[in-house]
């Protein structure tokens, strides 16, 4: 399974997750069956608020599922159709959301918990 976290800054492993998937500058990629981790930059940056394209901003990488702290509805409808989860993650770093993770402990988000500014307060 490919889980992909967005931080503000690549420290791996012990990045914090960022609050807002589509304004992260990075996207974490961990392999949680290789333990490897990849590093992209959002590719979609700087797009009006509605707008995000999360598949564009992930350069074509595969993944299962995102953890981040928040998401607006369009860019998790479209993660959604493409089988893609996404997970509410604790205000720690990327190794703890990720032992979170494999624990079943963090929750997935749905419509009526997304955002609906790019400013919005987790």
């Amino acid at each position: 399974m490919k889980v992909c976290i967005p931080v503000k800054e690549n420290r791996g492993l012990e990045s914090i997750a960022y609050n807002h998937f589509g304004s992260a500058p990075f996207f974490l990629i961990y392999d949680l069956e290789n333990e490897e981790i990849k590093v992209i930059q959002n590719e979609d940056l700087h797009h009006a608020h509605g707008m995000c394209q999360p598949l564009k901003a992930l350069g074509g990488e595969k993944v299962d599922a995102i953890l981040v702290g928040g998401i607006g509805a369009g860019a998790l409808m479209k993660l959604s159709n493409q089988g893609i989860a996404a997970y509410r993650v604790a205000n720690e770093t990327v190794l703890k959301n990720i032992e979170l993770l494999k624990r079943n402990e963090l929750a997935r988000f749905d419509l009526s918990h997304s955002c609906t500014q790019h400013d919005c307060g987790h």
